[in-house]
Formats: C-alpha cells, sequence, structure tokens
C-alpha cells in the first residue's frame, strides 16, 4: 500500500499549487474551479494518510512485494457484514429528504429523524441480534 499512499500523497502536493496557478490565470474570479481543485487536493492527502495508516498496520501485500504469489492473497480479506437492512432505510431516508427539497421542508424533518434512526441502528448493528458480539 506503499505506493497508493504515495501516489495519493503527491496527488495532495499537486493539487493545491495547480489552484494557486488557476487562481492566477483565472485573476481570481472563478472560484468554483479554484474550490474545485483544492477540495480534490484534501481528498487526495486524506485518502493517501488513510492508506499510509493501513499499511503500517497491515505490513507488506503479496502485490507489494516482488516476488510475491497469486496463492499468498487467497483467503479473507477483511470483515464484511453478512446482511443488513439499514442501509436501505439510510438510502430511503436521503431519498425522502431530496423529495422534501422539491416539495416541502418539512418533509425533510421527517427523513432526518429516519435518517438518525439508521444511523444508529446501523452502527450498533452488532450489538443486537443475530451478529451480537
Amino acid at each position: 500500500m506503499k505506493l497508493e499512499s504515495r501516489l495519493f500523497g503527491i496527488g495532495a502536493f499537486f493539487f493545491v499549487p495547480v489552484a494557486v496557478i488557476y487562481g492566477f490565470l483565472t485573476n481570481w474570479d472563478e472560484w468554483v474551479g479554484i474550490l474545485g481543485i483544492l477540495l480534490v487536493g484534501g481528498l487526495a492527502g486524506m485518502i493517501g494518510f488513510y492508506l499510509a495508516f493501513t499499511a503500517r498496520r497491515v505490513g507488506m501485500r503479496p502485490e507489494d512485494r516482488n516476488n510475491g504469489e497469486i496463492h499468498e492473497g487467497a483467503g479473507e480479506q477483511g470483515h464484511f457484514s453478512p446482511w443488513s437492512w439499514w442501509p436501505l432505510v439510510l438510502g430511503a431516508s436521503c431519498a425522502t429528504a431530496f423529495l422534501g427539497l422539491a416539495v416541502g421542508w418539512w418533509i425533510v424533518f421527517i427523513a432526518a429523524g429516519m435518517a438518525v434512526i439508521a444511523l444508529v441502528g446501523w452502527v450498533f448493528e452488532y450489538s443486537r441480534g443475530d451478529h451480537a458480539h
């Protein structure tokens, strides 16, 4: 993962000067482009930091080594939920919120309540029920 973290880290250090150059070329009149490029740099920096942090924790993967074999990457690759209905509820609450923006603001408050319930249910999914620890 070190290669990926370096790639995204270089991207972060590339996009910030590009945003400044873009600002000079547009005489600082076009703020959407400047802010967009800065946000891309920030996103690349966050992804690079996460990958570097994960690389320190996980160690070398088979694809990071020159003598790595395909069979070394077999097996479990992480922890994934076996099934969950909470993402569906959260998606429905987001769709309801967008409906509320188009139809009426009072619907947004109902959607926010649904979203809070869905987030709490998703976060505490492994604290109760079939998959409780």
